[in-house]
């Protein structure tokens, strides 16, 4: 009740006082490249519930729902604008109305699209499920530069099944079994310090909980 009660305040209060920045950016996306200036896409809630989540649109409009569902290097289908807003997170910022009407919490782990959840082994499905995703956890900061982690595969998207996303699993159950307002508020507090400070480990398969 606590988490519930600090996400609807923080994310509130986070829509009205950034809402000049969101307009801004708004109105870059737009400007940049023909389409709407966001982007939405069905993800895996809480119990297993459908949602559909909101980004501001890095993507051309007609590359932005292909095949390949995660991101790889210099994908050649992201904007020059959408180049800026993933370096700097900002296109997660819609996700506070997200936050606001109870599909996500500011903290949890983060929702993944049917094809991947389909993947997961039955155990750790029911207990990641079991909380709202967020829009930040510690598998967010550790995989900040993930795309180009999976650049650097053969195969980036069997690197991303068979190693990136069992070690993003583990963060989540992680998550699930110490989660506290204390460890959220850490959490919301090191990602600050990532985007930031742009300190990663150097290897975040290595750095995932065993």
């Amino acid at each position: 009740m606590a988490k519930r009660l600090f996400d609807f305040v923080a994310a509130g209060l986070g829509l009205v006082v950034l809402s000049p920045l969101l307009i801004a950016i708004a109105l870059w996306v737009r400007l940049d490249s023909p389409g709407p200036a966001l982007y939405r896409q069905e993800r895996v809630g809480r119990l297993g519930r459908p949602f559909r989540i909101h980004k501001f649109r890095t993507m051309r409009q007609s590359g932005s729902n292909g095949a390949l569902q995660i991101t790889v290097g210099a994908d050649p289908r992201i904007t020059r604008v959408g180049k800026v807003l993933r370096r700097t997170k900002l296109d997660e910022l819609p996700q506070l109305w997200d936050v606001l009407v109870g599909d996500m919490s500011l903290v949890g782990p983060r929702p993944e699209v049917p094809k991947y959840v389909a993947l997961y082994p039955a155990a750790l499905r029911d207990k990641v499920l079991s909380v709202r995703p967020g829009i930040t956890d510690r598998a967010s900061i550790e995989y900040r530069e993930e795309s180009d982690l999976l650049a650097r595969a053969a195969d980036p998207e069997r690197t991303y099944v068979e190693l990136v996303m069992p070690a993003k699993l583990r963060y989540a159950a992680d998550y699930v079994d110490q989660r506290s307002m204390w460890s959220d508020l850490c959490l919301i507090g090191a990602t600050v310090r990532t985007l930031w400070l742009k300190q990663l480990p150097a290897d975040p398969i290595d750095h995932a909980p065993r």
